[in-house]
């Protein structure tokens, strides 16, 4: 049973907000009480709804648990030294096994049915009552939306939460039928984004809103996505167990071809959204909301009750609609010690926690692998990703926390002043440092070279408790003053979910698998990469570096693309945000890519690196479904257990 009773579907509503009437506007609050299924007859419940939709990415976007559980287990990170369950269970490394109650697998099946239910309340009402269908069209994207995140995730889903296919429901019901993976594509998920094109406006009704090319985008990846599920290069199964054949007589090649034609489609008709000229306007905070980001879940420094969390305090809640995902791979760089001293080690905490965007709240719950810094981002030289993705170098600000010392003393006894080096991540092993035998007086067990005042760590020196961390995604404020602000509280920016960049990488991965156009895979990557070679910041220097290296990228990229090839290159663009194990997935390389990592241990100045084995089994590609669901199913044991996804009954 999806049990959506009256009760159920007001919960939804209870911190919605309501859109304002003007043209490409934030969202407008107005308090509401309650919110009944009766509200979805009038044209104020139907707007209400339509608003609902677009709040509820926040239990999702921005979760960290939700973060960990697309990269934990991939190439893209492990656990880190204060990570619990949630996280060394989805590293799938022998620290216990996922199954039907393990948290962070069973998100997005607990979050998206009562959005899609909302979706159906609009979609089936709304024409009674003459709502336009450029609104109607902003709910089928999102039960579109919410139904695609479902297949990815867990294979088949029920279409009939219990009125019928893709109606409106309020009344509890103790069964619940899955539908096949493309029974789902084709009776949902297809239609209502191919309708969504037709109806829905070329500029967002409000900011953030939904567009023609929105739906486009996620058309293009839908058609990809179930373009491989027929495929299944791998016999990876599927459930609930049907043919790979498609109901309305295509085949993958067919649909490859269309993934690339509405992505190309996207690409030429851009409408408001455009590529940020270089990878640190993308992601610099300063810049949110920029033409690329195409859709977020949106969040705001300026009202506590829109953010719905706390703004300014010293503590924040680690839980959604709160966006807190930077605090997992943000480690605990407040332990590094300087000293007040020249001649004796006097030690103070000289970069201190503070609300900005290198900085931020640590929780130490996940790390990168030493292959991600050293492979994925080899070229850290031309490649400006590295340098916009990670924290390389921690830098003292002690003066803002109120110690008046204008000079501290750090690695080799060397003077070290606000806003200079303390921590610095080496780029490569090709120097390496001294390491102490213990901790040493960096406290944090950071070596030292010569001549040098910062404290340093190789590549191969990364561990799980000292590493780069995330920056692209941190901590953004505009009222720190002159101090460390409010680092505590959930991040005050938007998370987003998908970006113009992708229409690139997914026309080039539909080329790939045969899919032909004007436009070869080589070029569509080549503008990623050029754009990536073009600097004008360097976040790990913190200064002015204009430079052009596009030139020396494009001439890098291999004449023949192939799906390992974009595959890294969505690593680069897109680390850290949440893509890498629907990318793994969808293209059946997870087991290859991600059997083996290599990280040091959990203890300060632990530098020897070991090799991790992870058991990763055909049957994991699918996420299980979650025991709250089969406890809720009044139905015999047997159908209980046809109904979860074979490997985890």
């Amino acid at each position: 049973m999806i049990n959506l009773n009256k009760k159920f579907i007001a919960a939804l509503f209870l911190a919605s907000l309501t859109f304002s009437t003007g043209c490409n506007e934030i969202l407008d609050e107005q308090p509401r009480g309650i919110y009944t299924p009766e509200d979805f007859t009038t044209e104020r419940g139907i707007t209400q709804g339509v608003t609902a939709l677009y709040r509820q990415m926040r239990m999702l976007y921005g979760n960290g648990y939700f973060l960990n559980s697309t990269m934990t287990g991939t190439d893209e990170a492990t656990w880190g030294k204060d990570a619990d369950g949630n996280f060394k269970v989805l590293d799938m490394s022998n620290n216990g096994n996922i199954d039907s109650s393990t948290f962070p697998t069973s998100m997005v099946w607990g979050s998206v049915f009562p959005a899609i239910n909302s979706a159906n309340g609009v979609i089936q009402n709304g024409p009674l009552i003459n709502v336009p269908e450029a609104l109607i069209s902003e709910a089928r994207f999102f039960r579109s939306f919410y139904y695609f995140l479902l297949v990815q995730t867990y294979g088949g889903a029920p279409l009939d939460l219990g009125s019928g296919e893709l109606k409106f429901n309020i009344s509890p019901t103790t069964t619940s039928v899955r539908n096949t993976v493309s029974e789902v594509y084709t009776k949902a998920i297809f239609p209502d984004l191919i309708k969504a094109i037709d109806n829905l406006p070329a500029s967002p009704r409000v900011t953030g809103g939904v567009t023609k090319n929105v739906a486009r985008l996620y058309l293009s990846k839908a058609y990809l996505t179930y373009a491989w599920w027929l495929q299944n290069p791998n016999s990876i199964p599927t459930y609930p167990e049907t043919a790979r054949t498609d109901p309305d007589g295509h085949n993958a090649q067919w649909y490859f071809q269309k993934a690339y034609d509405i992505a190309l489609d996207g690409i030429n008709n851009p409408g408001p959204y455009a590529l940020q000229p270089t990878y640190y306007n993308l992601n610099v905070g300063s810049n949110d909301r920029n033409k690329e980001c195409m859709l977020y879940a949106d969040h705001t420094e300026t009202s506590a009750y829109y953010n719905e969390g706390v703004i300014q305090a010293s503590y924040g809640d680690g839980w959604s609609p709160n966006n807190f995902a930077a605090w997992m791979m943000t480690w605990n760089y407040p332990n590094i010690r300087s000293s007040t001293s020249s001649t004796s080690w006097s030690a103070v905490s000289s970069v201190q926690r503070a609300a900005a965007q290198d900085l931020g709240r640590p929780w130490t719950r996940m790390a990168p692998t030493i292959e991600v810094i050293k492979n994925t981002f080899a070229d850290k030289t031309n490649d400006s990703r590295y340098d916009g993705t990670f924290v390389t170098t921690y830098r003292g600000n002690w003066d803002k926390a109120g110690m008046t010392q204008t000079t501290l003393y750090n690695a080799n006894n060397l003077p070290v002043h606000p806003g200079e080096a303390i921590l610095t991540f080496l780029n490569d092993d090709s120097v390496l440092p001294t390491y102490s035998s213990n901790a040493g007086n960096s406290n944090i067990g950071a070596g030292t070279l010569p001549g040098r005042a910062d404290w340093v760590i190789a590549p191969n020196g990364i561990s799980r408790v000292v590493y780069p961390g995330i920056w692209k995604i941190g901590t953004y404020r505009t009222d720190n003053g002159n101090g460390l602000g409010y680092p505590n509280p959930s991040l005050t920016r938007p998370f987003v979910a998908a970006k113009f960049s992708e229409f690139y990488f997914l026309a080039a991965e539909a080329a790939v698998k045969g899919a032909s156009g004007s436009v070869s895979a080589r070029d569509l990557i080549n503008v990623i990469r050029a754009r990536a070679g073009k600097w004008v910041w360097s976040v790990s220097g913190n200064m002015a570096k204009v430079q052009d290296n596009s030139a020396a990228m494009i001439a890098a990229t291999p004449n023949t693309i192939t799906i390992d090839y974009i595959l890294a290159e969505r690593s680069r663009e897109y680390y850290g945000e949440g893509y890498r194990w629907y990318d793994l997935v969808r293209t059946q390389k997870w087991e290859e890519y991600a059997a083996t990592y290599k990280i040091a241990g959990t203890a300060y100045g632990d530098h020897n690196p070991q090799t991790v084995t992870r058991n990763i089994q055909k049957f994991h590609y699918l996420r299980p479904i979650p025991q709250g669901q089969l406890d809720a199913m009044e139905v015999s044991a047997d159908i209980k257990a046809k109904y979860q996804n074979p490997g985890y009954n």
